[in-house]
C-alpha cells in the first residue's frame, strides 16, 4: 500500500520544451503502462472548446463540485461543448476532463490544447533497475508526469510555469530522482511529494 514520492526534476515556461523533456524521461521507463492519464481544469470557453475537440469521447465535468439547491443531488454537467452557445457554456465553467488514452495518440494535441487551466500527462511504468544507485523499479509506482500551469502534483499551486515530475517508490527514492534530473541536465528541484 502507499503512493509514490514525486520529485520535481525540471520547470520552464515553455509548455513544448517541459512536454519534450518529460518524453525523454518517459523513453527510459523500462516498462510502461498501456494507458496515459491525461487531466486538465478548463478555465475558458476557448479552453473547453479546444479540449473537446481533441478528447471527444472524454466525459467532462464541473471542477466544483455543483448541488441542486432541492434535491442536495450532485449535479452532472452534460452539455455537448462544441455545440453550445458561449452564453450558455460560460456560466458551466470551470470544467475538468480525467481521460486515458492509448500512448501516442492524443498526448502531442492535449499539450497545443492546454490553457490557462492547471493540466498534466501521466506516464506510468517501471524504472529499470540501477545496482549503482542501489534502486530497483517498481511499476506500482514509478512513472513521469508532465505538470502545466502548476507546481505541485496535487494541483494545490498554480503556477506561470511547467514542472516535470518523476514518480518513485513509497520510501522516496532520491538517488533515482537525482539521476533522472542530470539526464535532463537539472537537479531534483524539491522534496519529495506525495504521488499516485
Amino acid at each position: 500500500m502507499g503512493n509514490s514520492r514525486a520529485y520535481p526534476v525540471f520547470r520552464t515556461t515553455d509548455v513544448v520544451e517541459a512536454w519534450t523533456q518529460a518524453l525523454r524521461l518517459n523513453a527510459l521507463l523500462e516498462e510502461r503502462d498501456d494507458e496515459v492519464i491525461l487531466m486538465a481544469d478548463l478555465l475558458t470557453v476557448e479552453d473547453a472548446r479546444r479540449m473537446a475537440a481533441v478528447l471527444p469521447e472524454a466525459e467532462f465535468d464541473y471542477a466544483d463540485p455543483r448541488v441542486d439547491p432541492v434535491t442536495r443531488d450532485f449535479l452532472e454537467f452534460g452539455m455537448d461543448i462544441s455545440a453550445a452557445e458561449d452564453s450558455v457554456l460560460e456560466p458551466e465553467l470551470p470544467l475538468a476532463v480525467l481521460h486515458y488514452v492509448q500512448p501516442g495518440t492524443v498526448e502531442d494535441r492535449f499539450v497545443r490544447a492546454v490553457g490557462k487551466g492547471m493540466a498534466s500527462i501521466g506516464w506510468r511504468g517501471r524504472w529499470p533497475d540501477d545496482t549503482e544507485t542501489d534502486s530497483y523499479g517498481v511499476a506500482k509506482y514509478d512513472g513521469v508526469e508532465v505538470l502545466f500551469n502548476c507546481d505541485d502534483v496535487s494541483w494545490l499551486q498554480p503556477a506561470d510555469h511547467h514542472t516535470v515530475f518523476v514518480h518513485v517508490d513509497k520510501w522516496g527514492d532520491l538517488p533515482r530522482a537525482e539521476k533522472l534530473a542530470a539526464h535532463l541536465g537539472s537537479t531534483v528541484l524539491g522534496g519529495a511529494q506525495l504521488g499516485w
